[in-house]
C-alpha cells in the first residue's frame, strides 16, 4: 500500500467552528479507508487559556496556545484552519500564506469585499492552496441536484430562489457577540449566510449578472457579552447593551448569465424558519428543491408523458448518492450537519495531498464577494447594479 502523506493541522479560533473543523479533521481517517493522507492535529490558537486546554486534553491536539501566531509559525503544521471573527481573517491568512501553509477560511474569508480580495492576493502570491466554508455545497442531495442540473434534466433553468433563515438573532436578549457589529463581523446577514446562498446559486446555476437589493436591521440594541459569549448566548432584562452595527435581513433580486431570474432572502431574526438553508431550482422540463431543515430529502418534479403523474416527489438520501454511505449504509438513514464539514474537510485536505486548488476556493469567494459589493452599492443607489469581478490583478 502507498504511504499516506502526513498533514498537520492548526487551527485558529476554538469556538463552536473551530471545533466543528477539529472533529471533522479526527473523523476522517474512521470513514475515509481509501484516503491518501493522515491528518494530525498539531496546534490551536485560541484567546482563551480554557480552550486552549479543552483542545488538547479533549481533542487530541498535542499543544494550544493563546497566541495565534504560534499556529502560523509552528513547523509541523501544513495546514492552518482559520475560524476567527471576520474582521480577523486577513491578517491570519496573509500570515499563513506567508509562512508557506495552506490556508482553510470560513466563509466568506473577511468581512468586507475589500477584505476577501486582499486574503486571495496574498494566497495567490504564496501559491498555497485555499479552501472556504462553502460546506452546504457538500450536502448528498445537494450534490445530485447538481448533476440533475448539469444533465439537463430539468431543461434550461428559468427561476431560482434562494434563501437562509434563521433565528439565532431572533431573541432581543441574545449577546452581542461580533457577528452583530461591523468591526467583528463586516456586514452582517450578507455576510454570514447570504454568502452561502449565493454560492450555491453559483455552482448550481452559474454567475450572476446583476442585482437589486434592500436591507434592514430590526433590533438595533443587544446585551454586552462577557469574553467568551457567542451569539447563541443570552443577557438578562436590564444588562448594559451597545448597538448592532450591521444588519439583519437583506433581499436580492438578481439576473444570471444564462438568461434565468432569481430571488434571495436572508435573515437571522425572523419568526419560524429556524436554520432554513434552502433553495428551489425551475426549468423548461422540470423542479427540484433542498432544505437544511430536511437535509436529508430533496423535492423533485420531472415532467413526463402521463399528466396523471405530475407533482413533486419527495427523493430520500441514501448510499447512492456522493459520500453518503460513508457514514450510514442503506437509503432514508440520515446524516447531519457536521458529516456535511467532514465531507468539506475531507475534500481539501486530499487537494492539499495531490497538489490541486480545492474547490470551493478563496476564487469562489471572489466570485460571491463581488455580488455582494454590487448589492451594497444598489442599498446606495437603489438601482440595479451590474456584477463585475473584484478580483485583484
Amino acid at each position: 500500500m502507498t504511504a499516506r502523506k502526513r498533514i498537520g493541522v492548526g487551527v485558529i479560533g476554538f469556538g463552536w467552528m473551530g471545533q466543528a473543523h477539529s472533529r471533522s479533521y479526527a473523523r476522517i481517517p474512521t470513514l475515509f479507508p481509501d484516503r491518501v493522507f493522515d491528518p494530525e492535529l498539531v496546534i490551536v490558537g485560541d484567546n482563551l487559556e480554557e480552550r486552549c486546554t479543552q483542545a488538547v486534553d479533549s481533542f487530541g491536539f498535542a499543544k494550544g496556545a493563546t497566541d495565534w501566531r504560534r499556529v502560523v509559525e509552528h513547523p509541523d503544521v501544513d495546514v492552518v484552519t482559520v475560524c476567527s471573527p471576520n474582521m480577523l481573517h486577513v491578517e491570519m491568512v496573509e500570515a499563513a500564506a506567508a509562512n508557506g501553509k495552506h490556508v482553510f477560511c470560513e466563509k466568506p474569508v473577511g468581512g468586507t469585499p475589500e477584505q476577501t480580495v486582499a486574503a486571495d492576493r496574498a494566497a495567490r502570491e504564496a501559491g498555497v492552496i485555499t479552501g472556504v466554508g462553502y460546506n452546504y455545497r457538500w450536502a448528498p442531495l445537494v450534490q445530485y441536484a447538481r448533476q440533475l442540473i448539469a444533465d439537463g434534466r430539468l431543461g434550461d433553468i428559468t427561476n431560482y430562489r434562494g434563501r437562509f433563515f434563521s433565528m439565532y438573532g431572533s431573541d432581543p436578549l441574545g449577546l452581542l457577540s461580533w457577528r452583530f457589529e461591523f468591526d467583528g463581523a463586516g456586514y452582517g446577514v450578507t455576510t454570514d449566510i447570504l454568502s452561502h446562498s449565493v454560492d450555491l446559486a453559483h455552482m448550481l446555476i452559474g454567475p450572476i449578472d446583476s442585482v437589486v437589493g434592500m436591507r434592514k436591521t430590526f433590533i438595533t440594541d443587544r446585551p454586552v457579552p462577557q469574553p467568551g459569549g457567542t451569539h447563541y448566548d443570552r443577557g438578562a432584562p436590564g444588562d448594559p447593551t451597545g448597538p448592532v452595527t450591521n444588519e439583519d435581513y437583506a433581499g436580492m433580486l438578481a439576473t444570471f448569465a444564462n438568461g434565468a431570474q432569481g430571488s434571495f432572502e436572508v435573515s437571522r431574526n425572523i419568526i419560524g424558519p429556524q436554520s432554513q438553508m434552502a433553495f428551489e431550482v425551475h426549468g423548461t422540463k422540470g423542479a427540484l428543491g433542498w432544505n437544511l431543515e430536511t437535509m436529508n430529502e430533496m423535492q423533485l418534479f420531472l415532467l413526463d408523458d402521463d399528466e396523471l403523474h405530475d407533482g413533486y416527489t419527495t427523493v430520500y438520501a441514501g448510499d447512492r448518492y456522493p459520500y453518503h454511505g460513508n457514514f450510514v449504509p442503506g437509503d432514508a438513514n440520515a446524516i447531519g450537519y457536521e458529516d456535511m464539514k467532514v465531507i468539506e474537510g475531507y475534500e481539501f485536505l486530499n487537494a492539499v495531498a495531490t497538489g490541486v486548488q480545492h474547490q470551493p476556493g478563496f476564487s469562489e469567494a471572489i466570485d460571491y464577494v463581488s455580488v455582494q459589493s454590487a448589492l451594497v452599492r444598489s442599498w446606495d443607489s437603489q438601482r440595479w447594479e451590474p456584477v463585475t469581478s473584484i478580483r485583484a490583478d
